[in-house]
């Protein structure tokens, strides 16, 4: 079995991500929220890890992290975090 490991680190980050959030401004939904599509985009990894064509999950989480963070910087226009996430999310 192939591991998915760009899938793993990126669930990795996303999860990092929401925990930095909730270091930073106590945001209990960022650590929420950072927790569960991290686990989502884990998941989506571990089933890419067991079948390459199996990129459904995986896509849709980034799908929907990149309109999230992309409205978020369009609503605020700052680059932080918010525009560095959709940049992320989308590359």
């Amino acid at each position: 079995m192939q591991y998915d490991v760009p899938g793993f680190i990126y669930a990795a980050l996303v999860v990092s991500g929401g925990a930095l959030g909730f270091i930073r401004r106590g945001s209990a939904m960022s650590l929420v929220m950072g927790g569960s599509t991290g686990a989502l985009a884990a998941y989506g990894a571990w089933r890419t890890s067991l079948d390459p064509n199996d990129v459904r999950l995986s896509l849709g989480v980034a799908v929907f992290l990149a309109l999230l963070m992309g409205y978020r910087f369009a609503k605020s226009r700052k680059f932080m975090p918010a525009g560095v996430g959709q940049r992320h999310h989308c590359s």
